[in-house]
């Protein structure tokens, strides 16, 4: 457990204030606390807000360049044709579709069970006609870009926060040190007036 100075009472701003016992140690404790805590706050909103914009720039040019594309089942996709379910379960199944320019694509895409032969499925391409998945739609776009900005906001906030507690440490260890020093000479002299 590492060695920790005693704290009293919690006064708000003491470093601060004037005292005669104030030592140079306490200021720089101050202003490292201040800066640690004023850096993580503009690094942390700077980089949230960043990679929300990133996140929402990108979720926004996929909607905008993807595009549904009808495709044509190959083969019968396995399992039975669900009944009287609003919601059919779907299942992998090897898919054709044309591109404007005319080249025909193959590739695996998701089909309602049991889809026979030539059975006609939506699936979204990319602009060079590769299989991707449905866009995100704007709302569920902005909660995504939230949360990643919240993320990286937190994370890199962390960063100058942590790096002024290692900080403070080293200041509080070293002012240890100074009064461990300090007291090996002097408290030998305060044993000998007792007695």
């Amino acid at each position: 457990m590492p060695l920790k100075a005693f704290r009293g009472r919690k006064v708000w701003l003491w470093r601060w204030r004037r005292n005669p016992l104030k030592r140079r140690t306490d200021v720089v404790e101050a202003w490292v606390v201040l800066g640690a805590w004023l850096l993580a706050a503009l690094v942390g909103v700077a980089a949230g807000l960043g990679a929300a914009r990133s996140v929402e720039r990108g979720l926004a040019a996929e909607r905008a360049t993807w595009r549904p594309t009808v495709a044509r089942v190959l083969g019968r996709a396995p399992g039975r044709p669900a009944v009287r379910m609003p919601v059919a379960e779907r299942v992998w199944a090897k898919v054709r579709w044309t591109r404007p320019d005319g080249s025909v694509h193959t590739g695996e895409a998701r089909v309602p069970l049991g889809s026979k032969a030539g059975t006609p499925v939506t699936v979204w391409t990319d602009p060079r006609g590769h299989l991707v998945t449905r866009p995100t739609a704007p709302s569920e776009a902005g909660f995504r870009a939230s949360l990643m900005g919240g993320l990286v906001g937190v994370s890199a906030g962390a960063v100058p926060f942590v790096g002024g507690l290692v900080l403070r440490g080293r200041l509080e260890r070293r002012r240890l040190a100074r009064w461990d020093a300090e007291w090996a000479r002097f408290g030998p002299q305060w044993g000998s007036t007792i007695g």
